[in-house]
C-alpha cells in the first residue's frame, strides 16, 4: 500500500482493531532504542507540507517500530544491518504510539535494496547547488521543493493535454532528426548517420512537420517535445528544452490568443492558489482577459518612433550606444541594416524593459512583416504580420501566427532568408519538401508555440530553468 494511503487510515483504534498494512519505502531516518528500532520511510506518495514554524516545505513520514520480539531473530538481525537510504518492506499493523505518532508496528521485514554509498543526513542535507544538479536522484529524495516542482510540472503538462483534448486537438510525435534545420533561426546540433553516411540535425523547432500534417488533414494537432539549439546557457536558456507547438486549421492569431489565455488560466487554476501568483519579489495577476497591445503602439510609446519611419528608426538606433555595440559585435552598422530589422533592436532596447514592469501577462500583436517570414500578412497592410508574442514580466512565453499557407510567397520569403548565408551555414538550405507540401494546399491556420520550461518557471516561482528541468545540461564531471 502506498505510504500516502496508509497515512489516511484511522490511527487511533484499539490495539486489537488496528488495520493490517504492507508498505515499502526508503529509510530516511533510523534510531536505535535498545530492544526497539525506529525507522522513517518515504515513498513517492508521502505528502509534502509546509513546516508550521518555518513555513519551509517538508516531507511527511511514516514511522516504523521494529521490536525484537515482534519480528523474530531473522527480522531483528536484518534491522541491525539497515542504513539510511536502504529500501525496506514492512508488514504489520497501523496505529499510534503513546506519544501520538502514526506508526506501523512491524511484524515482518523484507529487505528490498541496499544503498552502498552514504546518504546525506537529515540535518546537513545538500547545500551545494552543483552537487544537487549532478545528483538529481538525491536532490529529489532530500529536497522537498525539488520533488514538489517535479510533481507540479507533471500535473501542469497533464492539464495542458486535457485542455487541448477537450478542444479537439490530437497529440502526435514528429522526427527529432532532420535533414534540414528549419522552422526557426537557431544554431543546430549536428550528428552523423553512419548507415546512410549523411549529416543530420537535431530539430530546432516542431513547426514544419506539424504543418505537413495540416496538409494531410489532421486539422487540430499539437506536439510537446524536446528541441535542441546549440546556443548559450543562462537562467532562461538550456540547449535542450521542451516546446509545445499546435496548429488549428481555419483559425488565426486571434483564435490562438484566446486559446493561449484559456490554457494558461487552466494551468493557474490547477495550482489552486488563486489568480495571483508570486514570482521572485513580484506578483503576477493571471486574471483574464490579459491586456493586448499592438507592436506599433508600444514602439511609439516607449521608443518614440513610428513603425514606418525609416529615418527616425535609424537615428534612434544610432543614438543608442547599446544597440550600436550589439550590431558591431556582428560586424554591422546601423546604415547597413534594413530599418525593418533595426526596428526590433529598438523594441528589445526600449519596449521589453517596459513590459517587464507589467504585473499581468500582455499580448503584443501585429509585428513588422519583415521579421516574420512564416506569417500571413494583414489584409490591406502587407507590412504587418498577423503575429503575437505573450510576455510575462518581460519574459517571452508564447509566440503565435496566422500561418502563411501561400507556397509562392513562402518560397520567396525562404529565398530572401538565404541571401548572404554561406554554403557551410546550416540554415543555408531551403526545405523544398515543405514548400512542395504547401503546393498541395494547406488550410488557413493559426499556430502557437509555448516554451514549457519557462511556463513552469513562472507558475512555480522558480528563478532558473535548470530547476524545472530534471536533468539540465552540465559540464562533464572532473
Amino acid at each position: 500500500m502506498p505510504i500516502g494511503e496508509v497515512l489516511k487510515l484511522p490511527a487511533d483504534r484499539p490495539d486489537t482493531e488496528r488495520p493490517r498494512v504492507r508498505v515499502a519505502g526508503r529509510i530516511v531516518l533510523r534510531r536505535d532504542a535498545g530492544k526497539l528500532y525506529f525507522v522513517d520511510l518515504w515513498d513517492w506518495t508521502t505528502p509534502l507540507r509546509p513546516n508550521k514554524e518555518t513555513g519551509e516545505l517538508e516531507r511527511g513520514k511514516l514511522q516504523v517500530m521494529i521490536g525484537q520480539k515482534q519480528v523474530g531473530p531473522t527480522g531483528w538481525s536484518l534491522a541491525g544491518l539497515l542504513d539510511l537510504g536502504d529500501l525496506l518492506g514492512v508488514e504489520g499493523t497501523f496505529g499510534k504510539t503513546r506519544t501520538g505518532e502514526p506508526t506501523v508496528f512491524a511484524e515482518q521485514l523484507f529487505f528490498l535494496g541496499k544503498s552502498l554509498l552514504p546518504h546525506p543526513d537529515k540535518y546537513s542535507g545538500m547545500q551545494d547547488v552543483e552537487f544537487r544538479l549532478r545528483h538529481r536522484y538525491l536532490d529529489l529524495i532530500y529536497n522537498p521543493e525539488t520533488l514538489a516542482r517535479a510533481k507540479q510540472r507533471i500535473e501542469l503538462l497533464r492539464t495542458i493535454r486535457q485542455h487541448l483534448e477537450q478542444r479537439g486537438f490530437v497529440e502526435v510525435e514528429t522526427p527529432t532528426l532532420h535533414a534540414i534545420a528549419g522552422g526557426a533561426a537557431a544554431r543546430p546540433f549536428i550528428t552523423h548517420h553512419n548507415a546512410l553516411d549523411i549529416d543530420l540535425f537535431l530539430r530546432i523547432a516542431l513547426e514544419l512537420h506539424l504543418k505537413r500534417l495540416l496538409v494531410g488533414g489532421i486539422e487540430r494537432v499539437y506536439e510537446i517535445g524536446r528541441v535542441f539549439r546549440n546556443e548559450g546557457i543562462s537562467p532562461k536558456h538550456n540547449p535542450e528544452f521542451t516546446m509545445m507547438e499546435l496548429y488549428q486549421a481555419y483559425g488565426d492569431y486571434r483564435a490562438m490568443m484566446d486559446l493561449t489565455e484559456s490554457l494558461i488560466v487552466a494551468c493557474v487554476e490547477k495550482l489552486g492558489k488563486g489568480p495571483c501568483l508570486p514570482y521572485g519579489d513580484r506578483v503576477v495577476d493571471y486574471t483574464p482577459p490579459f491586456p493586448r497591445q499592438s507592436y506599433t503602439e508600444l514602439l511609439q510609446q516607449h521608443a518614440g518612433v513610428a513603425l514606418g519611419d525609416a529615418e527616425g528608426i535609424r537615428r534612434k538606433v544610432e543614438a543608442s550606444p547599446a544597440i550600436v555595440s550589439r550590431l558591431a559585435k556582428r560586424n554591422l552598422t546601423p546604415a547597413a541594416v534594413d530599418p525593418d530589422v533595426l526596428v526590433h533592436e529598438l523594441f528589445e532596447e526600449f519596449v521589453e524593459p517596459a513590459l517587464a514592469t507589467w504585473n499581468q501577462p500582455v499580448f503584443v500583436y501585429d509585428y513588422p512583416a519583415a521579421l516574420c517570414p512564416l506569417t500571413k500578412r494583414q489584409r490591406g497592410n502587407p507590412s504587418i504580420a498577423e503575429r503575437f508574442e505573450l510576455y510575462v514580466l518581460g519574459m517571452e512565453l508564447a509566440n503565435a501566427y496566422t500561418e502563411l499557407n501561400d507556397p509562392i510567397t513562402q518560397e520567396q520569403t525562404f529565398r530572401q532568408q538565404l541571401v548572404g548565408l554561406s554554403e557551410e551555414d546550416s540554415m543555408a538550405r531551403m526545405d523544398d519538401d515543405f514548400v512542395r507540401a504547401l503546393k498541395y494546399a494547406m488550410p488557413p491556420a493559426g499556430g502557437l508555440g509555448v516554451g514549457i520550461d519557462r511556463l513552469i518557471m513562472l507558475l512555480t516561482n522558480t528563478q532558473t530553468i535548470r530547476d524545472v528541468i530534471l536533468f539540465p545540461l552540465l559540464r562533464p564531471e572532473k
